[in-house]
């Protein structure tokens, strides 16, 4: 696979792009609006630029990465590419949609991929005329940092497109594990509640947002607290995954926390706003 479609240029479509340039993949980067996807676009810039300050990344290979990046709004009729990978909202209507709407776009041979923390790799293959090529890729937040991508087969997923999407994601850089498809699939299915339970000690007053970030990064050796790393991840998206994992499974383990909730209803859904349990510049 050398041309890469990549569906949504909020922060995971970015670090998708991204890591796929810089492996040297032709890459189309879609957004509902020209305007967001030079946004994406102008983030990795930024992104590429802290690398060669830093001495990471040389100026040619930066601006070889961003010359790759080709911008585009909506999905048109006909689309050329080898794999289209999906990052939008995390809402099963919208992304069946936009699988619907890849389906038909996208060359018969081609893979349809999500990189959804939750959602059903099935339902959305079953929105399609091709199932068998659907498959989920979940990259880690921030994708350009991060190392790991599941690979989640979905109940109609062939041998080969399971193949080529694992060939793809170690080009990229990526250690891959395989995953067959359950609800929160393995990271999240373990992370989530972990997160969602440090919303409810701070909610109980037991410690204070640093405290209780300071306890697991020193008492765990992890390199970030539950609570700073759900700002990185987004409230609504963490809340979203909860009440996916609460739906499926049925266990009160999973219902997400009141607090959270509110937060969400207030618009303080971490970094990407400016605030969340912490105030962000």
């Amino acid at each position: 696979m050398t041309s890469v479609v990549v569906v949504g240029a909020g922060q995971m479509g970015q670090g998708i792009a991204q890591v796929a340039a810089q492996s040297g993949c032709a890459v189309t980067l879609i957004d509902a609006d020209l305007a967001l996807a030079q946004r994406g676009k102008d983030l990795i810039a930024k992104g590429l630029k802290r690398q060669v300050e830093r001495g990471k990344l040389s100026d040619a290979d930066a601006q070889a990465t961003l010359d790759r990046i080709a911008l585009m709004a909506g999905i048109p009729t006909a689309l050329p590419g080898d794999i289209a990978i999906e990052a939008v909202v995390e809402d099963t209507k919208v992304k069946c949609d936009v699988f619907s709407q890849l389906s038909k776009a996208m060359p018969s041979t081609a893979v349809l991929a999500s990189n959804t923390s939750s959602v059903s790799i099935t339902a959305l293959a079953a929105a399609t005329s091709r199932p068998e090529q659907v498959i989920g890729m979940h990259f880690m937040n921030p994708v350009p940092a991060m190392k790991l991508v599941e690979v989640i087969r979905g109940l109609q997923t062939n041998d080969a497109t399971h193949a080529s999407t694992t060939a793809l994601a170690q080009h990229m850089g990526k250690a891959v594990v395989t995953v067959q498809e359950a609800p929160g699939f393995v990271v999240n299915r373990i992370l989530i509640p972990m997160l969602n339970e440090a919303v409810s000690v701070l909610e109980a007053g037991l410690a204070s947002r640093e405290d209780i970030d300071a306890a697991m990064t020193l008492g765990t050796n992890q390199p970030m607290g539950p609570l700073a790393l759900a700002d990185l991840i987004g409230l609504d998206t963490v809340l979203a995954i909860c009440e996916v994992l609460h739906g499926e499974l049925g266990d009160d383990k999973y219902r997400p926390a009141p607090l959270l909730r509110r937060y969400v209803a207030a618009g303080w859904l971490g970094k990407k706003r400016g605030r969340g349990f912490y105030t962000y510049g």
